[in-house]
This record gives C-alpha cells, structure tokens and sequence, in this order.
C-alpha cells in the first residue's frame, strides 16, 4: 500500500464529522457498523471464545459495546471490561453501553485498576481479548491505569485484536507512546492510518484489517486528492 492510501490522525476525524454533518448519517450508524465488522471478522477467524473485551471511555469503548451485542446474539461467550466509570461515558458510547447493560452482558468496571488480579484472572480465560481501550486521538505517554492494563494484556496467552490502532500507537507516527498494544491481528477503519508506513509499527498491529463505516466514497477519495 502506498502512503497516499493512508490517513492521518486529523483526515480520520474529518471523514466521521463530514459524513455527520454534511451527508447526515449519525454517528452511532458508523459504531454500528464499526462494531458489526469487527464481529464479522472474528467470526471469520473462526473464533470460538471466550472472547474478553477492554473497553476505555471513548469511541473505541463504543465499537467494543457494539462487538460485544452482537457476539452474544451469535451465541459467542463474551465478556467486557471497562477501564473507566460508566458515568463518565457520553454520546454513541453511553447509547451502546446502556444497550449492553439492558442485555444482561457481563460488564465488570474498574476505572482505576485497582484490583489488577481480577483482571488477570479476567483476562488468563480468554480465547480473544479485544482491545477496545485508546483510539487514534492519543497523543502523550500513555498514562495510568492504561499503561498497566496494556501490559498485562500484552503477558495474557490469548490472541489479541485491536481496534483501529493498537492502544498506545501513535496514528501519525506509528511510534509506541511508552506501553503498546501487541495486537495478532488490527481492525482498521476507513484506511490504514498513516503510522502504518513505519515499517516497526508491524510489530504491534499485526495484520491489517480495513474495514468500511458506511462512509461516503467521495469524501476519501477528497482526502487522499490532496495528499
């Protein structure tokens, strides 16, 4: 893939605010269908659970809500984490996580990480762990209690999938900002992020995944025009 079919940190937020407020599709339509894919392609990796969710206060956090309700339909054992409190959670993430509560699915909270343990022993019985925690908006040193919970997801013997970057990857750079996400396997949305150049960045993505939003065609092939 050529760098012109990558996009940067800020081309990655004007494509979700152009297909809002130009074109008028909400933005829970694209976690929907964010969080669907990514569904679809842990089905395709034949994968059977239990399937572990990390999910941070973000949009992330929403498309893990969104992988979360559709495994279960599909009779796959899932089960999500939440390393924030869900009181702090806004916006399609609220919706999506009102909607998995209501389902019955288990959500255990720790905000602060305080009983490191229960998420080891949350995390040793997983088939999958998604890594639904930081998103492409991350800039700085991954802080606490992030940075533990990324290191204890990394020592975990499941197979890891992260969610549009690894957590702790720079979009633009494809530098780890101190602790990173090893993922086996990323689900990217829209386009590779522009940090996937660096050939180094392979490392914790894995392989890549690009899976579409729903976002109109015009208003990439816009964005990679002016590149």
């Amino acid at each position: 893939m050529s760098p012109i079919e990558r996009l940067s940190r800020e081309e990655v937020r004007s494509v979700d605010q152009r297909t809002i407020e130009e074109f008028g599709l909400p933005g829970i339509a694209l976690m929907e269908n964010a969080g669907r894919g990514v569904f679809e392609l842990l089905v395709s990796l034949k994968a059977q659970g239990p399937i572990k969710i990390c999910a941070g206060k973000g949009n992330n956090g929403g498309d893990g809500f969104v992988i979360a309700r559709h495994l279960d339909n599909a009779g796959i054992p899932v089960e999500l984490y939440l390393l924030t409190d869900p009181e702090q959670l806004t916006g399609d993430a609220a919706t999506n996580y009102q909607v998995a509560s209501r389902m019955g699915l288990s959500i255990q909270a720790d905000p602060d990480l305080q009983d490191p343990e229960r998420f080891r022993a949350f995390l040793d019985s997983a088939e999958w762990i998604v890594d639904a925690l930081l998103g492409t908006g991350v800039q700085g040193e991954v802080r606490e209690p992030f940075a533990t919970a990324i290191r204890m997801m990394n020592a975990a013997p499941a197979n890891i999938l992260a969610i549009d970057l690894p957590s702790g990857l720079d979009c633009d750079t494809g530098q780890p900002l101190g602790e990173c996400i090893i993922a086996s396997q990323t689900a990217t949305m829209v386009a590779e992020k522009l940090g996937f150049a660096e050939p180094k960045s392979q490392q914790f993505t894995g392989t890549v995944h690009v899976l579409g939003i729903g976002a109109p065609r015009q208003i990439i092939t816009e964005l990679l025009q002016k590149q």
